[in-house]
């Protein structure tokens, strides 16, 4: 079933990068945060996933393999849609600081996006502590940005 799930979900990713352009200029603040959030979730459940294969003795490959797949899909998707104005929307966790001190942010999301093809590395060569030390490389990144772009939930 694997497969048929990674099929369909890599179908998913494709539509949203081939539909990116046209939401290129969001009709409303409010759909890029939407927009931004949505990738960024499927990003933290797929970190979990991994996490989750990580914390036992014999990880399942194939489920770290499929998530780092993804996450190297999605690693881009989200810094599109941190348009100017939409850090003020009611349900945006960005801090004014994404777009105050840009030059950093987008240098984290630059990292980030490494580590994640280092992770997605790894895990296609199934070196066990590799995709460890990755993982944790990539964790380091994605808290490093937290840190200083997203408001405390």
């Amino acid at each position: 079933m694997l497969p048929v799930n990674r099929t369909i979900a890599s179908l998913l990713i494709l539509a949203l990068v081939a539909a990116a352009p046209a939401w290129a200029q969001f009709s409303k603040p409010e759909l890029a945060v939407k927009y931004r959030k949505s990738a960024l979730f499927l990003m933290g459940n797929h970190m979990q996933r991994i996490k989750a294969e990580l914390d036992v003795s014999k990880p399942d490959l194939a489920v770290v393999r499929s998530s780092a797949a993804l996450l190297d899909q999605l690693k881009a998707l989200p810094y599109d849609a941190f348009l100017p104005g939409t850090g003020d929307i009611e349900d945006s966790a960005a801090k004014p600081e994404v777009w105050t001190d840009a030059e950093r942010f987008k240098k984290l999301a630059a990292q980030m996006q490494d580590r994640v093809a280092e992770l997605d590395a790894a895990a296609r060569a199934g070196d066990v502590p590799a995709i460890r030390k990755a993982f944790e490389e990539t964790g380091k990144a994605c808290k490093s940005c937290h840190d200083d772009f997203r408001r405390k939930k």
